[in-house]
């Protein structure tokens, strides 16, 4: 009677702790907003320390701005280079809430990238209806089946998937070099590793070039918002998103609940590879149109900077990806416009990023922004 009885309460404790309402308003927003904020006034400071005048710091300010946001052209930008965080920052997220520390995005875009490529520009002929969705799919079953690789090495032999991603991560940069390398997959008449484009049918369409034919926008938008709300349906109205996050917040809990953790730990590293590798597709089919060495531009990376600013919750990811969108696009405004090196603008990502994992020191800087806790005295 005393077993059943622990363990009905062990199951309750952890349905309470597994609820998305545990994610506070102020860990998911306030805190985020104050970090930023308080990563600006750091980053002004640092201007300030390398002989960088009030005026030009105002100016950089103004010119990231308006580089975000001030146009047309300037918001296109920032949501192109905010579809692919956002994937593969789900991806990331998805992985936190089940307990795995997954930092082999950039590996699993990489190889994303690469399978979206091929079958790109190997089927020609095929209608768009069916070679744009064949080539995203692609992408994604090879970043999955890429990271199930880092999740089956955990649930069989206890390797930690931070040691096993970075390796997988290497390992995918050099598959790339060799298969830009071989003769039917790089560009004809090219002797450097440039891979053949993918052909018109299986393009994600820009949707502005009637507008202006330099936007950028793409097609991909639709596939980034379709993925933050699937992505928050798994993992909030269904019971292999409450066992993702019943084994993150406590594996021995949810073992002993019955949630099946090997299994857990493989359907998360495949899913977020598949987001991760859904992000390299992104990119090749919407933005590069071809694979090269360096294509994936150390997307997979900024996403761990995303889930972390979002709290792992698929709206926040989808705001902190929209932000570093922004600071990306006005980044390069600032360069022209001000001056200034494009390196602050991953200074001041790195900021957010600090102030972000030190909570209890944004709240010791702002404590008129949050709620005093109940029953708390003076």
């Amino acid at each position: 009677m005393s077993d059943t009885t622990s363990q009905s309460s062990l199951t309750e404790k952890l349905l309470q702790r597994a609820a998305p309402g545990r994610a506070e308003f102020e860990d998911l927003v306030v805190v985020p907003i104050f970090a930023v904020i308080v990563a600006l006034i750091v980053g002004a400071f640092i201007m300030l320390a390398t002989a960088v005048d009030i005026t030009t710091i105002g100016r950089s300010y103004v010119a990231l701005l308006q580089g975000s946001l001030g146009s047309l052209n300037a918001v296109s930008e920032t949501l192109t280079a905010a579809i692919p965080l956002v994937l593969a920052g789900l991806g990331l997220a998805l992985g936190f809430r089940a307990g795995l520390f997954n930092i082999g995005a950039e590996g699993q875009v990489v190889v994303g990238g690469i399978a979206a490529v091929i079958v790109g520009f190997s089927m020609p002929g095929l209608p768009w209806i069916i070679h744009m969705p064949l080539a995203l799919l692609a992408g994604a079953v090879a970043g999955g089946l890429y990271a199930s690789i880092a999740g089956y090495l955990r649930a069989a032999t206890g390797a930690h998937e931070v040691i096993s991603t970075i390796m997988l991560n290497l390992i995918s940069y050099r598959l790339l070099d060799y298969m830009l390398g071989l003769s039917w997959m790089q560009r004809p008449g090219r002797s450097d590793p440039v891979s053949k484009s993918v052909v018109s049918s299986a393009e994600l369409p820009r949707l502005l070039t009637d507008i202006d034919p330099n936007l950028r926008l793409h097609a991909g938008i639709f596939l980034m918002i379709a993925a933050v709300i699937v992505v928050y349906w798994l993992l909030f109205k269904t019971k292999t998103g409450f066992e993702f996050r019943a084994s993150g917040e406590n594996p021995y809990a949810a073992r002993y609940a019955g949630i099946r953790a090997s299994l857990i730990i493989v359907l998360a590293m495949g899913t977020a590879g598949a987001l991760a590798g859904l992000a390299g597709a992104n990119q090749v089919l919407g933005v590069l149109d071809r694979t090269t060495p360096g294509f994936s531009a150390g997307i997979g990376f900024n996403a761990i900077s995303v889930a972390l600013l979002g709290r792992s919750h698929p709206i926040g990811v989808l705001f902190a990806g929209l932000l570093f969108g922004a600071l990306e696009a006005g980044g390069r405004q600032m360069q022209v416009d001000a001056g200034v090196s494009i390196d602050l603008i991953g200074i001041i990502q790195s900021l957010i990023i600090v102030f972000i994992a030190a909570p209890l020191l944004v709240r010791a800087i702002f404590p008129w922004g949050f709620a005093r806790p109940a029953g708390r005295r003076e």
